[in-house]
């Protein structure tokens, strides 16, 4: 029992390293194990270091040859590659404005693959929620001005008056009646159609601003092949993230 009272933390103190003597204080703080283990490891990395790069030294090949010993030189004690103009490719300005004709194919061919998906997307949704504001007008017309005071727009459109505000999805009062549907219609089931409608929403916004994007670099492309023209040009508009820059050319008198 006096073994395990003597082996209990709790009876234990707190083991301290003691501090720098008073008539040491002009040396500095007192080092401690911690202090020692890490100057140890940083002297002894620094010395395998130098061991390494002796030995690799020592069993170098004098005979060694690689490209990058022609091919760079030193300045300012950095290494610099030289630039081998005779393996830089010539290219023709044929040349390069057929590539740039080429990629203006490309962009092209996207953009109007993209278009295509924004139409057959705007055809399913029918654009029902993009606005909160109806921009089309349902005009009805009527005999006399007597009619006009005493029209009716519920039980013209046979429907209730609280879905008169709806452009979509506007039943009239004979389908409200069939139980089987009203049945069929959970608001769990309308919940998630809307949840499924701003999905594809979202997806019809990101659809229609690459194809913006698509247009603004096909333009940037065309105003690069026609700057390779060597007729005289004066720049009108700077060229903007959302827009090509803008060029005036000289006229030409066609032969």
């Amino acid at each position: 029992m006096s073994s395990f009272r003597k082996a209990l933390k709790s009876r234990q103190r707190n083991h301290h390293e003691r501090s720098q003597p008073e008539f040491r204080k002009h040396l500095g703080l007192l080092e401690k194990k911690k202090d020692y283990k890490q100057r140890a490891n940083d002297y002894h990395k620094k010395k395998n270091t130098l061991l390494a790069f002796r030995k690799k030294a020592l069993e170098k090949n004098p005979d060694e040859f690689y490209y990058n010993m022609i091919n760079s030189q030193l300045q300012d004690g950095v290494h610099l590659s030289k630039k081998q103009k005779d393996d830089e490719p010539e290219v023709t300005e044929e040349q390069k404005s057929v590539m740039t004709t080429q990629d203006i194919k490309y962009v092209e061919m996207k953009r109007v693959a993209e278009a295509r998906k924004i139409e057959r997307l705007k055809g399913s949704l029918h654009l029902l929620d993009a606005v909160s504001k109806q921009k089309n007008k349902h005009t009805f017309f009527v005999d006399s001005k007597k009619e006009v005071q005493s029209f009716d727009l519920a039980n013209h459109l046979n429907t209730v008056p609280e879905l008169l505000d709806r452009v979509y999805n506007r039943p009239t009062v004979a389908t409200l009646m069939n139980e089987r549907i009203l049945g069929a219609v959970e608001p769990r089931s309308q919940k998630k159609l809307s949840k499924l409608r701003k999905h594809e929403y979202k997806l019809l916004a990101q659809r229609i601003d690459r194809e913006r994007k698509l247009f603004v670099i096909s333009q940037k492309l065309q105003t690069r092949k026609d700057l390779q023209d060597k007729s005289k040009k004066i720049k009108v508009k700077k060229e903007t993230p959302n827009a090509p820059a803008i060029y005036k050319f000289e006229t030409k008198r066609k032969r």
